[in-house]
């Protein structure tokens, strides 16, 4: 009877060590899946990508010209070299469509605004759309340029209220006010491009 009892003693001892190192695995795969995953989202977030909009002249204007998007670190930074404008200061946003079929630049449709603020100067505590980037002047050679970077934004990461990719850049012949509704009432478009990858 000594014989079965120490029998089962030292089975249900080694069932009891045998299910620990099984739970001690379990939770080893866990945390390595955790870190494989973590470390993959690191990856994707210090992922460098590019965007470019080519610029096209509209409403019969001289413009040319190119915006590059450039992502990393969880930031983009954006620089806008544009041409062949009268000198001067020129109002320059991110429209909601990537179109820009329409000679008159209306099929690039509105203000990019997925958040649904009013229009503003970017940063206003009071709201802004994520696409009013401001004003560039341009110099007497009709040249000028503007940079920025946000956390705001992103290049192709699905995320509808940061994702870039598809939307079109609008440079207008006016300057934005940062105060009128919907626009800034920076007038006439005058040139357009698709913010493509």
């Amino acid at each position: 009877m000594k014989r079965i009892s120490l029998s089962l003693v030292i089975f249900a001892s080694i069932a009891i060590i045998g299910c620990k190192n099984d739970k001690k695995e379990e939770d080893k795969t866990t945390t390595d899946s955790e870190m494989n995953s973590t470390m993959d989202d690191m990856e994707e977030e210090n992922e460098i990508r590019k965007a470019t909009a080519t610029m096209s002249p509209n409403n019969n204007s001289n413009l040319g010209g190119e915006v590059v998007f450039t992502q990393e670190n969880g930031e983009v930074s954006m620089t806008a070299l544009i041409t062949g404008l009268p000198e001067g200061e020129h109002a320059i946003h991110i429209h909601e469509f990537g179109d820009c079929s329409m000679e008159d630049g209306s099929s690039a449709g509105g203000h990019w605004n997925p958040t649904d603020e009013k229009h503003g100067k970017w940063g206003d505590p009071e709201g802004y759309h994520k696409g009013d980037i401001g004003n560039f002047t341009t110099d007497s050679n009709g040249n000028g340029t503007i940079t920025m970077t946000t956390d705001e934004w992103c290049i192709g990461c699905g995320d509808e209220e940061k994702d870039i990719l598809g939307k079109s850049i609008i440079v207008h012949d006016g300057v934005d006010d940062f105060t009128s509704q919907p626009a800034g009432n920076a007038g006439t478009r005058v040139g357009c491009g698709v913010i493509e990858e």
